[in-house]
């Protein structure tokens, strides 16, 4: 049978009406379908685009390394202990035997696993580029029409290239780690295109203060964090709020 077939067909209202009512096995398969181009897909989204904008999406980027999946475990945190909802994707690089996503960042935020108000998925780019999975974008459609208070996206790298999360995301954030030097200049263009706001992880390393000063003469706003002990989320999330309240 191909996929178009009765036997294969989805009920596209029954499955947004439950994806609606907080069903995360329906989110999960959702955006199973519309990863593979289900020939519903079409009618799934053309339904989810009816949904109103009530997600605030966030996008953390940077250099593998830096720290972006425990700093998006520790502001998962402070936005549950907020009483809210979160939705995390997870991109990564194709795995190089399977082509599905590398599971390493689901490890790393294992203590929101049992959270049934916490929603994680790892998507493989596939050799898409722009930072993103293709189906990224369709992903934050259902978690938004689920609900979700606030989507935190993680993309692959950061610079020039990962320009597609500005298109996404409301408040884009990338996470560098002191004592890159060279690195940290070769990035300063892509910051310039990408970054709302910049954390310097790892702040309790000799050479952070020198990076944060390097780097506040190129962008506006440099946040230092140890995210590993949880110090400066709450100001991150503050600054988060306030780039909202003035874009």
């Amino acid at each position: 049978m191909s996929g178009s077939s009765p036997h294969n067909a989805v009920q596209v209202p029954a499955l947004i009406a439950q994806i609606k009512a907080g069903d995360t096995r329906a989110v999960s398969r959702t955006i199973s379908l519309l990863e593979s181009n289900h020939p519903d897909s079409p009618a799934i989204l053309q339904t989810l685009a009816s949904s109103p904008p009530q997600s605030t999406i966030i996008g953390i980027t940077g250099y593998p390394g830096a720290g972006k999946s425990t700093l998006i475990a520790q502001l998962t945190t402070v936005y549950r202990a907020q009483g809210e909802t979160v939705g995390i994707l997870a991109v990564d690089t194709s795995s190089p035997l399977s082509g599905g996503a590398i599971l390493g960042d689901r490890i790393r935020m294992q203590e929101h696993w049992l959270d049934n108000h916490v929603y994680i998925r790892s998507m493989a780019t596939r050799g898409h580029h722009g930072g993103l999975a293709r189906a990224t974008g369709n992903a934050i459609q259902v978690l938004n029409a689920a609900g979700y208070d606030k989507v935190l996206i993680e993309t692959v790298g950061v610079g020039q290239e990962e320009g597609e999360i500005t298109q996404l995301a409301h408040v884009v954030i990338a996470v560098v780690a002191p004592g890159l030097g060279d690195e940290i200049q070769a990035m300063k263009a892509g910051l310039f295109e990408v970054a709302d706001l910049v954390v310097v992880n790892k702040a309790d390393q000799p050479s952070a203060d020198s990076t944060i000063q390097t780097l506040r003469e190129w962008v506006p706003h440099v946040l230092p964090a140890i995210a590993v002990k949880g110090e400066g989320i709450q100001e991150i999330v503050k600054a988060i709020t306030q780039h909202q309240l003035t874009v």
